[in-house]
């Protein structure tokens, strides 16, 4: 055998190319993945922000702390879901919301008992938005893999309605 025989270094290349690709795969597949999940967490993060400021400004007598008013809460689990009150039939923020995934509680707070609020005997009333729906994985939906994980938020503020 000659010596050249022992220095060909033809389809070195697609071997080492075929040693690196999977772990390159991972690598792109799981920073696509780990982008998607941070972004729609910030998308529930903040619906359920905008779904406890549109409740707390809602007349008091609506969210008081025996009752809720049925209207009131199907808006704000709407507006949080959808970011929309005026189609019934908008899309979800996240694959698969619904309005189930979204929680509207009600509590009385002695500690805002100044202002606007002196009037009512048990303090301000508080609003809470909380959220957990399912994360919407970008390798489970292309069949690959599917995590499993819910994505949770909560929100809460006042009710500033007079």
């Amino acid at each position: 055998m000659s010596r050249a025989a022992h220095l060909d270094a033809s389809g070195s290349a697609a071997a080492e190319m075929a040693l690196i690709l999977p772990l390159l795969l991972m690598l792109i597949l799981g920073t696509l993945e780990a982008g998607n999940l941070m972004w729609s967490q910030h998308k529930v993060t903040k619906a359920v922000r905008d779904g406890a400021r549109y409740a707390a400004r809602q007349p008091i007598a609506l969210l008081n702390c025996a009752t809720k008013d049925a209207t009131v809460e199907a808006n704000v689990k709407r507006l949080t879901r959808t970011g929309q009150l005026a189609s019934a039939t908008a899309a979800a923020k996240i694959v698969g919301w619904t309005d189930a995934g979204v929680t509207v509680s009600v509590a009385c707070n002695a500690a805002f008992s100044e202002g606007i609020y002196t009037t009512l005997a048990s303090g301000a009333p508080v609003v809470t938005v909380s959220a957990a729906p399912d994360y919407p994985s970008l390798l489970g939906q292309l069949g690959l893999f599917n995590v499993g994980v819910k994505l949770r938020a909560e929100a809460n503020a006042p009710v500033m309605g007079i």
